[in-house]
């Protein structure tokens, strides 16, 4: 896979650990007789994608340019997300008064998953700048 472009390798696992998670997440639920698409689950999985595919897509297009604010510019990704939480999500979540565990993780399942890829493709974004500069 290190023949495609990073922003390709990204876009593909994403779609892929996406795909696998929500698999597993819908598979998890059914085994536990519990409602498979309440909660904004699919609504959650894919606003977390668009805003990991548009965050890393930005990141990866100002690498050069703004390489020492690649972290600001990351952790400011990750504000936009919880702004996104709680503009879209959380006022239906507490609906009720309550998030209960089932809406934490229609939300955050998603998100840590798209987390993780963010974070490791931005470290070997840096990386590749690293290296290319020397």
């Amino acid at each position: 896979m290190s023949k495609l472009n990073l922003p390709t390798q990204f876009f593909f696992l994403l779609a892929l650990v996406l795909l696998v998670s929500f698999g597993v997440h819908i598979l998890i639920l059914s085994s536990k007789d519990l409602p498979l698409f309440d909660n904004l689950v699919i609504r959650s999985y894919v606003v977390n994608a668009l805003l990991a595919a548009i965050i890393f897509l930005l990141l990866y297009r100002f690498r050069e340019k703004l390489k020492n604010q690649i972290g600001f510019l990351f952790m400011g990704g990750s504000f936009l997300k919880f702004i996104f939480f709680f503009l879209l999500f959380y006022p239906t979540y507490k609906s009720d008064g309550d998030m209960s565990s089932l809406e934490f993780a229609s939300f955050f399942v998603p998100y840590l998953a798209c987390l993780f890829l963010e974070t490791f493709f931005t470290s070997k974004m840096l990386k590749n700048l690293e290296d290319s500069s020397k």
